[in-house]
């Protein structure tokens, strides 16, 4: 079956960009920070440069690492869904869900090996950057030179592998499995991490106002939140969907088809949800806590500076990932709807239609996840600036909101008019007829 998968891959190389794409994204992060740990390792580094460089990779490798696995599971389950077909094919033909499961794998796993590969020329440049960075701020010694060695290389190859086999693992087990066992596990995790969520912001009121710690318990909170929130993503956009008051063809048409296909744009709430929590509840919290700094005169530790840098680091790295996330399921997405689109063209609807359709279904999406992601963000910013400047909601968090909303917007109506225009090239009857 790798046989088979290696054919699969030169025969269609475009379907799997996405994949290659978000495994080089990956692994040149994972090794960009990982190779911190080799930089640190070195002979005569000082032990405050060493720890500075060891949290960066600790923390923003375990982020990496999450990004990674969400951001090729997301590829691959809009791939698998739209190779359904193709997968029955094989399985009438006698191939077995175990081989099938190894073809998948087996993709997956070839694809993510060039793209780790790719990425090592950036990863060590990206270090080389970062380490500058971290001399600038002084938070490392001028003496310290950049080391990309067997950590990073090591890290970034089997993570990047390890998450793509189990994406991919994942990703073609759901098409085997009972809806009804998938659910139940779903709203089961969901709930679970809302409460844990919950739990984790209201534990910010048991701190004061000075602890090194406060800013731990807030972000999880909302970060625990949209993870809570994103996997009910298909029943919280039903919910929506049922007391929207759109009116007009394009606004009937729009909900319409965003009821069908709830389930199949969950991955696209997912993105918007996280992003929009956290990264409005990290940026708004560390503006606070820089504020708060500034205005009592101190002068920002070692700590403090690392914790920023993180922060920001983390805020960008997520960034950079749902928007590919976003980009490649809105694209595949809308690229798979070339035959609704020709039928509606050949049913006498105009292009301009079409397009204020899709623009709907994106302006319904990016509200239903910035609201949610909000609500999250919101947890967790509330009660750290409750316990750190005694004020609800602080002056930072509009304009933080407002960038973070531009930028899913953006993102999702850009990418999904781009999309659908593109598509609308296609003439109608070629576009039914093709996708016969």
């Amino acid at each position: 079956m790798f046989v088979l998968a290696l054919r699969s891959i030169r025969r269609r190389p475009g379907r799997f960009l996405a994949t290659l794409l978000s495994a080089f994204l990956g692994a040149a992060i994972i090794m960009t920070f990982n190779s911190m740990h080799d930089t640190a390792g070195q002979d005569g580094v000082d032990p405050v440069s060493s720890e500075t460089l060891g949290t960066a990779a600790g923390v923003v490798g375990g982020y990496g690492t999450l990004l990674v696995f969400f951001a090729v599971a997301s590829t691959l389950t809009v791939n698998v869904r739209q190779r359904t077909a193709e997968l029955e094919l094989l399985r009438c033909s006698g191939a077995t869900p175990a081989q099938i499961k190894r073809m998948v794998v087996g993709e997956a796993v070839a694809v993510a090996l060039v793209g780790a590969a790719l990425a090592i020329g950036p990863a060590m440049l990206g270090g080389r950057a970062l380490l500058d960075l971290f001399q600038d701020s002084g938070q490392v010694a001028r003496s310290v030179d950049h080391s990309f060695g067997p950590v990073a290389l090591l890290s970034g190859v089997d993570i990047t592998l390890l998450a793509a086999a189990g994406a991919a693992f994942l990703a073609v087990r759901r098409v085997t499995r009972g809806r009804r066992e998938r659910a139940g596990a779903k709203r089961f995790l969901a709930y679970a991490a809302l409460v844990t969520g919950a739990l984790g912001a209201c534990s910010t009121f048991l701190f004061s106002a000075t602890d090194e710690a406060l800013m731990a318990a807030p972000a999880y909170g909302a970060i625990l939140l949209s993870v809570g929130f994103a996997l009910l993503s298909p029943r919280l956009l039903k919910g929506v969907l049922a007391r929207l008051p759109l009116s007009g063809a394009s606004g009937w048409l729009a909900v319409r088809n965003l009821r069908r296909r709830a389930d199949q744009l969950a991955g696209i709430l997912v993105s918007l949800i996280m992003f929009t929590a956290v990264s409005t509840a990290t940026v708004t919290m560390q503006a606070v806590e820089s504020d708060a700094v500034k205005a009592s005169g101190l002068v920002k530790s070692v700590d403090a500076k690392n914790l920023e840098t993180l922060n920001l680091t983390v805020v960008g790295i997520i960034a950079v990932f749902v928007c590919v996330m976003l980009v490649n399921s809105l694209y595949a997405a809308t690229t798979y709807r070339s035959r609704e689109f020709g039928q509606q063209r050949l049913a006498g609807a105009t292009p301009g239609q079409v397009l204020s359709v899709v623009a709907a279904e994106g302006v319904v999406l990016t509200v239903t996840g910035v609201f949610f992601g909000t609500v999250a963000a919101l947890a967790g910013v509330v009660p750290f600036t409750v316990v750190r400047t005694d004020a609800v909601l602080p002056d930072q968090f509009l304009g933080v909101w407002l960038a973070m909303v531009a930028v899913s917007a953006a993102a999702t109506l850009g990418t999904s008019l781009g999309t659908a225009r593109r598509v609308l090239r296609t003439p109608a009857v070629g576009a039914v007829a093709a996708a016969a």
